[in-house]
């Protein structure tokens, strides 16, 4: 049943998600990213885990790009069923040889995972519970219910739903950010 409410709602955002450019989609996620550099976590973080986006996702390139010369930017590299970790060391590391078809980071694997103080989590939806829906492979959820560091959805304002679906695994965000 759950499963099936799942696939439903992530139907309907792709469909959502087709009435928007490329060029919308970052209009929309440069909002995203003022709000999310006023926080406190944000400005007191020293590692952090984004990702390179995907067409359809908020756009983290600029993002990852204006902050990788002060912080430490961590990205995930997705590796049978789980996401390995590497840090972000500029364009000319990125290798498109990805599941997704995007480029992943290449170098040695990033082991500190206790030392990242916050983690920019990409969503199909979120909900005002700070409930996700991700795509469904539950690459997130394994690493998140692990971390101690601050959980922030990021996502457009038409992926906000009254009631996302969860069972055990799904992991609540802290904060939600959207535009």
């Amino acid at each position: 049943m759950i499963n099936e409410q799942k696939k439903e709602l992530r139907k309907k955002i792709r469909s959502l998600k087709k009435n928007f450019s490329l060029d919308q989609k970052k209009t929309k996620s440069n909002k995203i990213f003022e709000k999310l550099e006023q926080l406190p976590e944000f400005v007191n973080s020293k590692v952090i885990m984004a990702y390179w986006s995907m067409d359809d996702e908020v756009f983290t390139h600029d993002f990852v790009l204006k902050y990788c010369k002060e912080k430490q930017i961590i990205l995930p590299v997705v590796k049978g069923d789980v996401l390995e970790l590497k840090r972000f060391a500029g364009l000319s590391n990125l290798k498109k040889e990805g599941v997704f078809g995007i480029e992943e980071p290449t170098g040695e694997v990033f082991q500190d995972v206790e030392s990242i103080d916050m983690i920019l989590v990409p969503g199909v939806a979120f909900d005002t519970n700070l409930n996700r829906l991700g795509r469904g492979k539950a690459y997130y959820d394994k690493l998140l219910k692990t971390s101690k560091a601050v959980k922030v959805g990021i996502c457009f304002d038409f992926q906000i739903v009254d009631s996302v679906p969860t069972d055990r695994f799904d992991v609540k965000m802290d904060k939600v950010l959207c535009d």
